[in-house]
């Protein structure tokens, strides 16, 4: 789906989140992870390691990757992939930044 028709909601502004630092969201059943990375990008995963189901907004981010806070398995926030040896992933979501508010796409 193109960017321009997807539906875009309002999850908080820029500033609402430190550099470096996490917050979540909820839709419906499904907690979301909004990372703000250290050059200002944001990212957005599904908030559950998939291995012990850690929740990801507490782990530190390193780089473009988040590490769950329960025993440390690297998730990239690109794709969710987890990076090897370990296997999985993670759903990401769409998100932009326009007029310092951070709008995201459930779609």
């Amino acid at each position: 789906m193109s960017e321009a028709n997807k539906n875009w909601i309002k999850v908080c502004t820029l500033d609402e989140i430190p550099p470096s630092q996490a917050r979540t969201v909820k839709a419906g059943d499904t907690i979301i992870a909004v990372f703000r990375l250290t050059d200002n990008r944001v990212k957005a995963v599904e908030n559950r390691c998939p291995h012990k189901q850690g929740p990801l907004a507490e782990g530190i981010i390193s780089g473009d990757d988040i590490l769950c806070p329960l025993h440390n398995w690297r998730i990239h926030l690109d794709d969710g992939k987890v990076a090897a040896p370990d296997e999985g992933c993670v759903k990401t979501y769409p998100v932009k930044v326009e007029d310092g508010q951070v709008l995201l796409s459930l779609d």
